[in-house]
């Protein structure tokens, strides 16, 4: 591998208005999903206050799309294949 000198980097007075320009628009998108949330009552933002631990599960099922299945519980179940 080539060794080379340390680049320097400059910061410019465009560069930090553009940084704060970015910066503000997203703290203005956030509250405005905060505010989203909070307002809807009847929503899933209501739902993500609950502290029930089955709704909670329930809710990063549906997040992740997992769809679990109930297992048997009788023995004929876990061995199909074999007889006694």
């Amino acid at each position: 591998m080539l060794r080379r000198k340390p680049t320097r980097l400059e910061l410019k007075l465009d560069d930090i208005e553009e940084f704060d320009g970015a910066h503000k628009e997203l703290e203005s998108r956030r509250k405005r999903e905060e505010v989203d949330v909070v307002g809807a009552s009847d929503g899933e933002g209501a739902l993500g206050l609950n502290t029930d631990h089955k709704s909670r599960e329930q809710m990063i099922h549906d997040r992740i799309g997992y769809k679990p299945q109930p297992k048997p519980n009788n023995r004929s179940s876990q061995f199909r294949n074999f007889e006694f």
